[in-house]
């Protein structure tokens, strides 16, 4: 009963209509009201001011400024691995991605090609899914370090990617707006998958900026063929304006996940995710 009612809530909303009016009042400048914003934001949900650089919350003149706001330097040390988490949040789901499918929640599977646009190299490789709630720290790093070779932003749907709506929605990550930023990397292709998601005003890179501002409403793909976006791990990538979900994709089966790694756990950017078997 409780799925069927958390799919009926979000269907009977205006989850565009919503994300557009949250993200003009995210981007605007109001002064008193968007510091009174960002003070009510910070109580509601225990965000930890001290990590920030600026800390004082006055610092931020819209709210986009606040919800995108910088760790202050060595907050997030990087862990001598292979590969490290890219985000502040919490494992969805992670492993071996069996003939193109991955595990999106119990009792629910999701396709690799479908959810990167048509691309087959991670059929028989590995992923993880990291979800990032509203007091999260909303930039993504690298977990390794890797040259951009393709870009895909594909339109869709703007369901929440909260873990009960993972739960209820059959293939949510698939049907959801998102971007593909495809990498290569010393041990193989890797893909970051940024998943829009309801009130998530824009998706953004380092290299090209906000990506669906305005939502264009058709696939778009770039190429990086003579561009050489490099970047080395822990660096930044991107970054989300309100919560949302990271999918990495790795080409190549040989990675052991953190043996401390579960469905549910909380993550931090710069700890170690995996290394090769």
């Amino acid at each position: 009963m409780s799925d069927r009612l958390t799919v009926l809530g979000q269907t009977l909303l205006p989850k565009r209509a919503l994300t557009e009016l949250a993200g003009r009042l995210a981007r605007a400048r109001m002064g008193w009201l968007t510091q009174a914003m960002i003070r009510a934001f910070i109580r509601r949900f225990g965000v930890d001011m001290a990590e920030a650089d600026p800390s004082d919350p006055r610092a931020y003149p819209s709210f986009n400024a606040f919800f995108a706001r910088p760790l202050r330097a060595g907050a997030r040390p990087i862990a001598p691995a292979s590969h490290v988490c890219p985000v502040d949040g919490r494992i969805s789901q992670f492993g071996a991605i069996g003939a193109g499918q991955m595990v999106q929640a119990k009792g629910h599977w999701f396709d690799a090609r479908t959810l990167t646009g048509g691309d087959d190299r991670y059929d028989h490789g590995q992923f993880a899914n990291l979800y990032l709630s509203p007091r999260d720290y909303h930039r993504i790093h690298m977990p390794c370090a890797g040259r951009l070779t393709a870009m895909t932003y594909i339109p869709g749907d703007l369901w929440s990617v909260s873990p009960a709506t993972a739960l209820a929605i059959p293939g949510l990550f698939a049907r959801n707006e998102r971007l593909v930023c495809h990498f290569d990397t010393d041990r193989g292709a890797m893909a970051l998958v940024l998943v829009g998601a309801t009130v998530v005003g824009s998706i953004a890179t380092v290299w090209h900026g906000a990506v669906n501002q305005p939502r264009p409403g058709e696939v778009q793909h770039w190429r990086y063929d003579l561009d050489q976006v490099v970047l080395e791990q822990g660096a930044e990538m991107g970054r989300f304006l309100l919560g949302s979900t990271v999918i990495m994709l790795f080409a190549q089966a040989g990675l052991a996940f953190n043996p401390q790694w579960q469905p549910g756990g909380a993550v931090r950017l710069g700890e170690a995710m995996a290394n090769p078997c």
